[in-house]
């Protein structure tokens, strides 16, 4: 199985440029991972929110391929256990499901289409993250995840 997140925005603070890189190095030593960074809009006016917010999740939807399981993150997502992603993703596995692509949206987050395309709508935390901030956290929930599966001390 592949690993594809796809990310509005890109890093650019020199600390999570670091850990993203560690954990993605880490994880690419059990499954094949990909990063695609998609522009970032940036607005002054409210009114432009919605626009942006639905041609980012354009963007999203035209790199989604076809039979990949989609996961969106979203703060009103779905909460999981460490374990519980680890088992999903084992499943997967199992299964011989492709490819996840995971949808990391930008400051003012997905479009109401990219959470309904989404097979999972996921929860890292219920408080409010950046999101240079979830893509670390994503990388190393994954990696867990790789290690749960594999019976390895990583995880406590």
């Amino acid at each position: 199985m592949k690993l594809h997140l796809l990310c509005v925005g890109r890093l650019t603070l020199s600390y999570l440029n670091e850990g993203c890189a560690e954990f993605a190095e880490r994880l690419k030593r059990y499954l094949p991972l990909s990063i695609t960074e998609i522009k970032e809009h940036k607005t002054g006016r409210k009114q432009d929110l919605p626009r942006i917010i639905a041609a980012e999740g354009e963007n999203l939807a035209q790199r989604i391929p076809n039979g990949a399981f989609v996961i969106a993150l979203d703060q009103r997502g779905k909460g999981l256990r460490s374990e519980q992603l680890a088992d999903l993703m084992h499943e997967h596995m199992v299964r011989s499901i492709p490819e996840w692509v995971l949808l990391i949206g930008g400051p003012y987050g997905l479009s109401d289409a990219m959470r309904d395309r989404a097979d999972l709508v996921m929860s890292l935390s219920p408080m409010t993250l950046t999101h240079q901030m979830a893509r670390l956290l994503l990388l190393e929930q994954l990696y867990r995840c790789c290690t749960i599966i594999r019976n390895e001390p990583y995880h406590h």
